[in-house]
């Protein structure tokens, strides 16, 4: 789908973004899937594959092993003079934290995206962390649509910054952003840039004497950045009537919500309150000073942390009134939605439906008495059978810790398994359980999925083998990247007890076992005799997952 000139294309913000990547003309797309940014790739892989199917050229767009792996591809491609982007979701960016970081004393020579998706209300995440605080952190420029033809503009917009200041560039994307749907209009796209490798060494070695030098220049580019962000279209200042008891500063999703209220709050107040909407960052100190002059009170709406109302403290007399995220006027946590913005501009309720709840027995329907309905592992899932496995075979065993990992068997947690007993981030399940056995645990069961060990698992377990503890690794092996919707794993299944005997694993202490009801019984003994023993052992459940068994039965039709 092209969406050039002047027809428009219903996208997903991930695909608009995705659109933008391919009409700023990129040589190279890397990612690790993760909800919700998957789209942004999958898009790219599809167009890409189609332009090979039609006998064209095309570049790369490859899952990589994890987010670092692939930031450190895309920094390589901007090396060599061409574009790349790089897709993650917001705990991603904690594992590709170091060359993002350190990308920003880089002198970046082909545009470098970063197109991160944050997960407010964690739908599908640990944690709400919001993505703007590594671009601050970092000293970088960033970007935050609020529709999907601004995160179809800024995409391409963001590969021009890129070059302009030789830094890497961050599109800060959120939930209900990426999954909704709107019309896009693209423009006629841009060629590849020719392969020119930088030059100047210096910038591209981050060696202690060239670090300084880097990093300096880093600093000397902020007021630059400034400039740009004060100038930026996205930072709009509208300045509303005469009565300034209240201005209003809003980012990204935020301003869609407020402008959803604007009606009712000009009724109920005579005229608009002054109003500053942030797009690009760093935040525009001048725009904001100019907006808060004389007034009373300022509400700040943001979606994610209270990151620009933090911020305020710094650049706002200390008297001034901050409301926001931090205050209470709105939630600390979750989605915002036009409605918690209404309360915190003041406005009464607006009028709702009463649905009919005969099937409770009550007059209305009660959010707070519907039963929830938290996901699951799906019927038949070959999860299912292992942890059942893993809990017959530590039932009646003293002294049991068994730690998970993060992948849809994270759900082995829920009823009716209830297995695990931590899950915090990806690979920490085989540390934690190296921990738990050296504080004393004698039976340490590490859970962690094909993917995940590949990601961040692996070097867990050459810890493990070097310290060679009484613990069992249990790899449940689906053959593919299930929860974000069935991509490749890197390493087939066939090749996994090769690359684990290759870390240090004994030979006699890997395990390979069939995930299936009719193999329960031998599997609980073969297991339990993994986990009674003194020393190290891996055990793999393998099983194909019935998502991708289905999927590649219909395509192979």
């Amino acid at each position: 789908m092209s969406a050039a000139g002047k027809e428009a294309a219903v996208l997903l913000g991930d695909e608009a973004v995705a659109l933008g990547c391919l009409h700023a003309g990129i040589s190279a797309a890397y990612g690790y899937p993760g909800t919700p940014s998957t789209e942004i790739l999958e898009y790219l892989i599809a167009a890409f594959k189609g332009q090979a199917d039609a006998g064209e050229p095309a570049p790369p767009a490859r899952w990589c092993v994890n987010e670092k792996t692939a930031l450190e591809a895309a920094l390589g491609v901007s090396f060599a003079g061409r574009r790349s982007v790089v897709t993650m979701k917001h705990v991603g960016l904690n594992v590709a934290s170091d060359p993002f970081i350190n990308g920003a004393l880089l002198g970046i020579k082909g545009g470098l995206v970063v197109a991160v998706a944050d997960d407010p209300g964690m739908h599908s995440s640990q944690n709400e962390q919001d993505s703007r605080f590594y671009a601050a952190f970092a000293g970088l420029p960033c970007l935050e649509p609020r529709s999907q033809q601004e995160a179809y503009d800024m995409t391409r917009e963001a590969f021009d910054i890129s070059e302009e200041f030789h830094l890497p560039v961050l599109l800060r994307l959120t939930t209900r952003l990426s999954h909704a749907r709107s019309a896009v209009i693209g423009a006629a796209p841009r060629r590849e840039n020719p392969l020119a490798k930088a030059e100047d060494r210096q910038h591209w070695m981050l060696l202690p004497g060239f670090a300084r030098e880097n990093y300096r220049a880093l600093l000397e580019k902020q007021e630059r950045l400034l400039a740009w962000s004060t100038a930026h279209g996205a930072n709009r200042l509208e300045a509303g009537g005469e009565d300034r008891s209240l201005v209003v500063l809003s980012s990204g999703l935020g301003g869609n919500y407020y402008e959803e209220n604007l009606a009712d709050l000009v009724k109920s107040r005579g005229s608009a309150p002054p109003w500053l909407h942030i797009g690009a960052y760093p935040l525009p100190a001048a725009s904001i000073r100019e907006l808060c002059r004389g007034a009373g009170r300022v509400l700040v709406i943001e979606e994610g942390q209270p990151f620009i109302e933090e911020r305020l403290r710094g650049i706002l007399p200390a008297a001034l009134a901050i409301s926001g995220r931090g205050d209470g006027a709105l939630p600390a946590t979750g989605e915002l939605d036009p409605d918690k913005v209404r309360r915190a501009l003041g406005l009464p309720p607006r009028p709702g439906v009463v649905l009919p709840d005969a099937a409770i027995g009550g007059e209305g329907l009660d959010p707070a008495r519907i039963p929830g309905r938290p996901p699951q592992l799906c019927q038949g899932c070959p999860h299912g059978d292992s942890y059942e496995t893993i809990r017959r075979a530590t039932a009646d065993l003293p002294s049991v810790a068994i730690t998970a990992d993060i992948g849809c068997y994270s759900l082995g947690a829920m009823p009716p398994y209830g297995v695990p007993e931590t899950i915090v981030c990806m690979g920490a399940s085989i540390g934690m359980a190296k921990g738990a056995a050296e504080a004393g645990i004698r039976h340490a069961v590490a859970v962690i999925g094909d993917s995940t060990f590949l990601h961040s698992g692996m070097t867990g377990l050459i810890d493990a083998v070097r310290a060679d503890l009484p613990m069992t690794v249990v790899i449940l092996d689906n053959s593919i990247v299930a929860m974000t919707g069935c991509q490749e794993t890197m390493v087939p299944s066939e090749e996994l007890p090769s690359l684990i005997r290759g870390l240090g694993v004994k030979a006699e202490h890997l395990v390979v076992l069939e995930a299936k009801k009719p193999l329960l019984e031998e599997n609980t003994a073969r297991l339990r005799a993994e986990i009674r023993y003194r020393g190290l052992s891996v055990v793999i459940f393998k099983r194909e997952c019935l998502e991708a068994f289905r999927k590649r039965k219909s395509h192979n039709r």
